[in-house]
């Protein structure tokens, strides 16, 4: 099973190798190596519209994820019963808008769209933040 990443965007000189290497890495780490997932990189304009389209938040966003599993429990690996099933779901990177972030913060790129691609596995394996509670049990997740 593997990762498919694509760079939809111009904006922001990417590093696909790197970004590859470290989600094989997350993916590894985070126990869900056997699992498809695809990656799709984004301008502010795309994911702008992706999240009005899907959340109706009509502004650009660090991440947006679809789940494959779309009622997964927080913490609970999905249980395909088919090899078609062995997906995770997709990510949305907003490069953009993370490569504003990085320049804000003094913050490395490569390093940000790592954790920012953590962040989207959880919310394909089930963690929300809708709520604080949530947002504290996905930042355990990421930092575990």
């Amino acid at each position: 099973m593997g990762v498919v990443l694509r760079n939809l965007q111009k904006v922001v000189p990417l590093r696909r190798a790197r970004l590859r290497k470290d989600v094989d890495t997350l993916r590894h780490i985070l126990g869900v190596h056997k699992f498809d997932l695809g990656i799709i990189c984004v301008d502010n304009n795309r994911i702008q519209q992706i999240n009005n389209i899907y959340r109706k938040k009509n502004v650009p966003t660090d991440v947006l994820s679809f789940p494959f599993y779309e009622d997964l429990r927080p913490g609970k690996l999905p249980c395909p019963l088919q090899r078609d099933e062995l997906n995770l779901g997709d990510i949305f990177l907003g490069v953009e808008f993370v490569m504003k972030q990085c320049q804000e913060e003094s913050l490395d790129l490569h390093g940000a769209l790592t954790v920012i691609t953590a962040h989207g596995i959880c919310h394909l394996l089930g963690y929300r933040h809708e709520t604080e509670e949530e947002w504290t049990e996905v930042c355990m997740e990421i930092d575990a």
